[in-house]
């Protein structure tokens, strides 16, 4: 069995996991709404991510003999007023998370969870990446606007698709 701690922990990790899923998804209704497709597809494909961060999170309670409690998931609560909204939006929700992440990865390994460190770890290397993309994005936004080729830049982001992840949990 699981320590207790570290169980409300992950299943609260998995429950804000899909809610970020559910930020994304607002994220990329604004842009399709916008008719910036492109910006809206890179949203679509951060909800996939977001959506199998979950699901590895479900995989590895399972493995376990743990359940997941599936909770309510809040209404996305911003209030996006210009279209670089969304982008400072979510480079703050992957800073918040990050810390989420790294709070779970130092109780783990408070608890001697070596397997449970290992996992994690894959999830700590996965939060240098989505911030380094969030801030990416701001920076091609603000330059695309700047530049004039906000429309280019859109264009390319349509080309995004998604990958699944590196991590592997098998569960049977």
């Amino acid at each position: 069995m699981m320590d207790r701690h570290l169980r409300e922990l992950l299943n609260d990790q998995f429950n804000k996991e899909l809610y970020s899923a559910y930020l994304y998804m607002d994220f990329a209704d604004y842009y399709h709404n916008r008719g910036l497709h492109g910006f809206g597809n890179w949203y679509d494909v951060q909800v996939q991510e977001e959506r199998d961060h979950a699901m590895l999170m479900r995989a590895w309670m399972l493995k376990r003999g743990e359940t997941i409690e599936l909770l309510p998931i809040a209404k996305p609560d911003k209030t996006i007023t210009d279209d670089a909204d969304p982008l400072h939006f979510a480079l703050a929700h992957e800073q918040y998370v990050t810390g989420l992440i790294h709070t779970l990865h130092d109780a783990t390994e408070a608890a001697g969870d070596t397997d449970g460190v290992k996992f994690l770890d894959w999830f700590v290397k996965e939060q240098v990446e989505e911030e380094e993309n969030a801030t990416s994005m701001i920076e091609r936004y603000d330059k695309a606007v700047a530049d004039g080729t906000l429309e280019a830049l859109d264009t390319e982001l349509k080309g995004r698709r998604w990958k699944a992840p590196s991590l592997h949990v098998d569960i049977f």
